[in-house]
């Protein structure tokens, strides 16, 4: 079984459907959603229809949250805010409760998956550091536990103690657990504009960090063509 995970979709059609395409020319024979499925970019129900379409698994993200509500009930950013208002108003009603009904965590086959954080899920906090982690691997029952959240790749392992390790490929050791994040298919915030997303081959016990190229430029155009804030195009360039 290999499973394509990925997360921070936020709307960016482009992006994902190039990662699609390329998790099945990788032999991928399972896909599994981090949450955010929605949010600053231009295609949020057509993202949506993708993902119902995959039948995998999701997990809710805050902006899956938020684009539920009459309102929001979280403090965001003006660009984000600006973001989830628009969106709200041109999702569907199906569409909506679909992301209110997303659970907060799961267990997909031997591995967990989580937006944010194991230890309190729905507070969504970021984990950015050895010490982040920490409570997460508190409550993580399985050896492998992917997570979303921060538009950021990274990888935490515990052992004697919990360290981050800088790698794109990683062996699953007996013994240890691990806490990784597959980064952000639509917004990358590390400064590295590709697509980002992980696969998990279960039988030979290893994760791939992967980057992909997509149609930037389109992606961008939509922004500016819906009325979206222009910074919102700027930054799917840098990566930020």
């Amino acid at each position: 079984m290999r499973f394509a995970i990925f997360s921070d979709i936020h709307s960016n059609l482009e992006a994902l459907e190039a990662v699609v395409a390329d998790a099945r020319r990788r032999r991928c024979t399972h896909f599994v959603c981090l949450g955010d499925v929605v949010g600053y970019n231009a295609n949020p129900s057509e993202c949506i229809e993708v993902i119902r379409k995959l039948d995998c698994p999701v997990v809710k993200g805050n902006h899956d949250e938020q684009a539920a509500l009459p309102a929001s009930s979280e403090r965001f950013n003006e660009l984000a805010e600006r973001a989830i208002d628009w969106t709200r108003e041109r999702l569907s009603e199906q569409d909506k409760e679909w992301l209110g009904s997303l659970p907060l965590q799961r267990q997909v086959h031997d591995f967990t998956i989580v937006h944010a954080t194991l230890d309190t899920p729905g507070q969504w906090g970021y984990v950015f550091n050895n010490l982040d982690a920490v409570a997460s691997f508190t409550y993580q029952r399985t050896a492998v536990c992917f997570f979303g959240h921060t538009h950021v790749p990274m990888v935490f392992v515990r052992d004697e103690g919990v360290r981050r390790e800088a790698a794109e490929h990683i062996r699953i050791e007996p013994a240890k657990k691990y806490f990784i994040n597959a980064g952000s298919v639509g917004q990358p915030r590390d400064g590295n504009w590709r697509a980002a997303y992980c696969i998990y081959d279960v039988e030979n016990k290893f994760v791939e960090l992967l980057r992909l190229k997509y149609d930037l430029a389109t992606a961008q155009k939509k922004i500016a063509k819906v009325g979206l804030p222009r910074l919102l195009a700027e930054r799917l360039a840098m990566g930020r």
